[in-house]
């Protein structure tokens, strides 16, 4: 190689950046102590941006396009030459270039819970996270403020401070924002949208912009949403009179596919009984709460099986103008028998709108029309 040779390879004539990268935010054109030469080719393709620095001043910055490095498009190096009538000499300068498209699918997220005030459940903690992108906006400023003399930036490497602004300036957005946990789900993309406005100033301070920020989820504690769920349950069950009576006719299909005919007439039973216990429960004007002496046989956490046909103390009568009662069927039969009550005697239950003759209740007929059997011997 002639000494022409080896003294032309030292200038540069050719300034570009083929970005193959999915991260880069600033590279720095790598010239190894060579010169760049008067009148070199500097190609800025789109999304990108060429920031000229000499002797440690920001100089000149390029959008895109293609660029002969004379005197007329570096003003600021010129000046800070002293080039006052052109050069034509080679010069020594840093070139950055600056990746000034948006990177998308930045993650954002609460390391611990926020505590804010709800208006219907008070003093809440909160979880969220989401996606974010940024893009550079003013290079000049970003490689003063944050990249400084790293020759090669990443997202990676910014990623972590613009985090926690999102994350600080999210809780402030909540509590000015004044939505309840309830309907924050309605509300995301206002919440993104709102808290993007609020934290824009701050990043433009450091050249950057937050194009886009998405709130993907907003989650409480699990203690919390157990009770939720258990509320919503309440709901779906709506009216606890159908819910039991579904809850009969549940017991009546098992029954019978479980036991042939021996299974239906457990299961009618069954059905027959919770239905007196359904009409007394809930008639109206009546209480829906269970009757405080002892336990009822509908509580879920008492296992003990119904009461027999008849046992069951229900009817109220009227002896010698005083109620007495509730009575049950095998006490009236008794009561019959012993000639204390006869089809004449006013008799009531729950679900009767007014005293009647106990003749006149078909429940009751069966208890005047025993007769006595034959005399021995007759």
């Amino acid at each position: 190689m002639s000494l022409f040779d080896t003294l032309f390879g030292q200038f540069i004539d050719v300034i570009a950046w083929t970005d193959d990268t999915s991260d880069t935010l600033v590279w720095r054109f790598e010239r190894q102590g060579h010169e760049i030469k008067h009148s070199a080719k500097l190609t800025v393709r789109e999304g990108q941006a060429a920031v000229f620095v000499h002797e440690g001043k920001l100089a000149d910055i390029f959008p895109p396009g293609l660029y002969r490095l004379k005197t007329a498009n570096l003003p600021i190096l010129s000046s800070l030459q002293h080039w006052d009538h052109g050069f034509e000499s080679p010069f020594k300068s840093e070139v950055y270039y600056v990746s000034t498209r948006q990177f998308t699918d930045l993650k954002w997220g609460t390391k611990n819970p926020l505590m804010i005030r709800d208006p219907e459940f008070g003093p809440t903690r909160l979880r969220a996270y989401g996606t974010y992108a940024m893009r550079v906006i003013e290079p000049g400023v970003f490689l003063r403020e944050i990249v400084g003399t790293d020759g090669e930036f990443t997202t990676d490497e910014i990623a972590g401070q613009l985090r926690n602004i999102i994350v600080t300036r999210f809780s402030n957005a909540l509590a000015t924002a004044k939505i309840p946990v309830l309907d924050l789900a309605a509300n995301l993309d206002d919440l993104g949208n709102f808290l993007r406005e609020r934290i824009n100033p701050e990043m433009a301070t450091y050249g950057v912009e937050i194009s886009k920020l998405l709130v993907e989820n907003i989650s409480l504690p699990d203690e919390v949403e157990k009770a939720l769920d258990r509320r919503t349950s309440m709901g779906v069950v709506g009216d606890l009179r159908r819910y039991a009576q579904y809850q009969a006719a549940e017991a009546i299909r098992e029954g019978a596919s479980a036991g042939g005919a021996i299974g239906t007439g457990l299961g009618m039973g069954a059905g027959m009984s919770m239905g007196r216990d359904l009409a007394g429960v809930f008639a109206p004007g009546q209480s829906a709460a269970p009757a405080a002496s002892g336990p009822s046989h509908m509580n879920p956490s008492h296992m003990s099986p119904p009461p027999l046909p008849g046992a069951q103390a229900e009817w109220h009568v009227a002896l010698d103008g005083v109620a007495s009662g509730p009575h049950s069927l095998v006490a009236l039969a008794e009561m019959a028998q012993g000639g204390q009550l006869t089809g004449s005697t006013l008799v009531w239950k729950n679900g009767m709108a007014a005293w009647a003759p106990a003749g006149s209740q078909a429940a009751l007929e069966a208890l005047f029309d025993q007769k006595p059997p034959a005399l021995p011997g007759a």
